[in-house]
């Protein structure tokens, strides 16, 4: 696939840090849920400089979708996305695989790690495949949940949230450890899918392994 310019349709702000933007498609974008792209600004200075982020739009969809937490002490791509308004524009360089489907389970995500299961978990709930999973979802306080009321309306009580740095109902507060996941997976002949960063990454699938857990039932993606 050519790299394609893409025009943003809106920018949404999804958290304190986290924006939504909507572009267009140019219908020669193809992706699965779960799969990421490569990005970068379309001004001067910028245009070689692209950072990896996931759809969290669904396929046959007429526009794109990527959900983006912003980290404004980098001065990198992500910054400079939060500077775009609508009408600017945005290069898509690449389409690459990520975490995919592969059936029913977990999905334990740490902070921004869970864009790769937003276009999942939409996904099975329009086809309605969702009976049987689970998300499991971390984050440092309440107001860093990523689309938390889209994920309690269609999760219902297979939506988890722990945090580590705020204690208040009705969430966990600790972190993932092997004990909260032996009280909080679906089965341990389940999938699991994780994503996050790198350390709490290898935490949770040391504790999964712990618990049974067969290594190839386990399903990763790093999340930068």
């Amino acid at each position: 696939m050519e790299q394609q310019v893409l025009i943003i349709r809106k920018i949404e702000k999804i958290t304190h840090n986290v924006l939504r933007f909507t572009l267009n498609n140019t219908n020669k974008i193809k992706f699965m849920p779960g799969q990421a792209a490569e990005l970068a600004v379309d001004k001067d200075g910028w245009r070689d400089k692209r950072n990896p982020f996931t759809f969290t739009s669904l396929p046959f969809e007429d526009h794109l979708e990527f959900t983006i937490k912003i980290y404004p002490d980098h001065n990198g791509v992500t910054n400079e996305l939060s500077k775009l308004e609508v009408g600017d524009k945005i290069i898509l360089k690449s389409v690459f695989g990520a975490i995919q489907f592969e059936g029913k389970g977990t999905f334990i995500a740490g902070g921004a790690g869970v864009t790769p299961f937003i276009s999942i978990i939409r996904d099975l709930h329009q086809k309605g495949n969702l009976k049987g999973n689970r998300l499991i979802f971390a984050n440092s306080t309440q107001i860093d949940i990523i689309n938390k009321n889209e994920f309690e309306s269609i999760l219902g009580d297979n939506f988890l949230n722990i945090l580590s740095r705020e204690e208040v109902d009705p969430y966990s507060h600790g972190r993932i450890d092997t004990a909260y996941l032996k009280d909080n997976i679906t089965s341990p002949e389940d999938y699991f899918y994780i994503c996050g960063p790198e350390p709490m990454m290898d935490t949770v699938e040391d504790s999964l392994k712990e618990l049974g857990v067969e290594e190839d039932k386990i399903v990763k993606e790093v999340f930068n």
